[in-house]
């Protein structure tokens, strides 16, 4: 018995011991943006990338955030509310598909599911005549547009899942004590969806930040986000690696934090929705 328990003891040992390199191991990029973002251009060195700086500087931050600010108040501007408005479509599709059987409900999440296999290349040219003839080419407000409607297919097969899980008798009581449609949804619905936005909000906020193709293809300075102005930023003639490090790391700081302090909210509201019952 003791020599069971040892063993078993061992393998859970040996198996922290992996994750841990394993983590480490993944972590190797990031240690190495943050430690060149704290130097300067002297210190910068293929011989010296993995040396920690010797006296830390954040010049090359603040030049970077020079370069990036009004980029990030863009992409502020933009994943937020896009982020919303899907979330919210998403919710009341769900609420319609999974609690509300209709003739030819399966049809219409199917279409709905469609595009989330539709590639971005093959929509950019009549997307961006669209936004034009609209007048909502080279804007925060059109590049909203597009994110949110890109964003519904994912988000109404979230809320689906999720409210599938949500037991139909608490829609009866609800339509017997007079509760109408909008009243079910928001008063008995709504409150009960609160891991599902949670999911739906870290993932659509993750993919709207990190978007580029979109924003390079239908923006133009001063109007486009963080990503474009990143990549702007690298593709410079001169190399400062101090430079560029640091705005990786400012530019992906938002989506690094969500995913810090919800990251657990995100995995229990994924399983929210897998058992029924």
């Amino acid at each position: 018995m003791q020599m069971r328990l040892t063993f078993r003891q061992l393998s859970r040992a040996l198996l922290y011991i992996l994750l841990i390199l394993l983590a480490m191991l993944y972590l190797v990029p990031i240690y190495v943006v943050v430690i060149t973002s704290l130097k300067d251009n002297a210190a910068i060195s293929l011989s010296q990338m993995w040396n920690l700086p010797l006296k830390p500087s954040f010049s090359s931050i603040v030049s970077a955030w020079d370069q990036l600010g009004p980029n990030f108040g863009n992409s502020i501007e933009l994943a937020i509310p896009a982020t919303i408005i899907s979330s919210l479509i998403g919710s009341l599709n769900g609420y319609a598909l999974s609690k509300w059987k209709f003739k030819g409900s399966s049809v219409i999440f199917f279409i709905i599911l469609f595009g989330m296999f539709i590639p971005y290349q093959s929509v950019l040219i009549p997307l961006l005549r669209v936004l034009d003839a609209m007048g909502l080419y080279n804007t925060i407000l059109g590049l909203i547009m597009v994110h949110s409607i890109y964003g519904i297919p994912i988000t109404t097969l979230i809320f689906k899942n999720y409210y599938s899980a949500i037991p139909n008798e608490i829609i009866e009581s609800g339509a017997i004590d007079g509760v109408g449609y909008w009243g079910i949804f928001r008063h008995i619905i709504l409150p009960l969806s609160i891991p599902g936005f949670v999911v739906t909000g870290i993932w659509q906020f993750t993919q709207v930040w990190n978007n580029f193709l979109f924003a390079v293809s239908l923006t133009n300075p001063p109007n486009q986000p963080v990503t474009v102005a990143l990549v702007n930023i690298a593709g410079s003639q001169t190399v400062q690696w101090n430079v560029q490090m640091a705005s990786a790391l400012l530019a992906s700081l938002p989506t690094l934090i969500v995913y810090i302090f919800l990251g657990k909210y995100f995995v229990r509201g994924l399983l929210a929705g897998s058992v029924k019952g």
